[in-house]
């Protein structure tokens, strides 16, 4: 037996309102340069040890102590949230972006889902397609892995603002797929002023 057409259309409609999506997926594959693949693959190859980069122990304590409480429910350990967080700063500082609207991109992305696979196979936190592991990687690299993903992800978005020239709005389209259209940027900064610190 089969269900009239407006039945499935609503139980469709239930099912992604109960289960966030992930929004990655028309991001194109794109020809880079010998230049910028190669800086782009020293970027991913450095296997720095994760740490905050603030001056003090005291001001990475305070950003900790302030971020961690609103990520509770996404991520309950508060060994495993501490940790999240950390990789984020580091990570997002090292690529010269600001770590809160990495968090923003991640909100948006997979709902801090670490194993989320978007419909056409972005993976993890950030959302990254794996034609970039070809690119500028490692057949091997894991994108479910927590420093590995925001590695690529940050490295990523890096290189889209620098072609970009700064411009937040069409690197966050290019990031996502959606180049010229306003929904994913303007969701990901409105995510980006949910994790300001105030």
């Amino acid at each position: 037996m089969t269900l009239p057409a407006r039945c499935r259309l609503g139980l469709l409609l239930i099912g992604l309102t109960l289960a966030p999506a992930a929004w990655a997926g028309a991001q194109v594959e794109e020809q880079l340069s010998a230049s910028v693949q190669a800086m782009m693959q020293h970027s991913i190859s450095d296997r720095a040890p994760a740490k905050p980069a603030f001056g003090s122990d005291q001001e990475a304590e305070r950003w900790l102590a302030a971020l961690s409480p609103r990520l509770t429910r996404q991520l309950p350990d508060e060994h495993q949230r501490r940790d999240f967080l950390t990789t984020v700063h580091y990570e997002a500082s090292r690529a010269g972006l600001d770590p809160q609207l990495v968090l923003g991109l991640i909100e948006v992305e997979s709902g801090f889902r670490k194993y989320a696979v978007s419909s056409a196979g972005a993976r993890g936190y950030m959302q990254v397609m794996p034609f970039w592991t070809k690119q500028i990687g490692a057949p091997e690299h894991n994108l479910f892995h927590l420093r590995t993903n925001l590695r690529y992800g940050c490295t990523i978005l890096r290189h889209y603002l620098d072609r970009e020239n700064g411009d937040l709005f069409r690197a966050l389209g290019r990031y996502n797929g959606s180049l010229g259209q306003a929904e994913y940027p303007n969701m990901v900064k409105g995510a980006w002023q949910h994790w300001m610190l105030r």
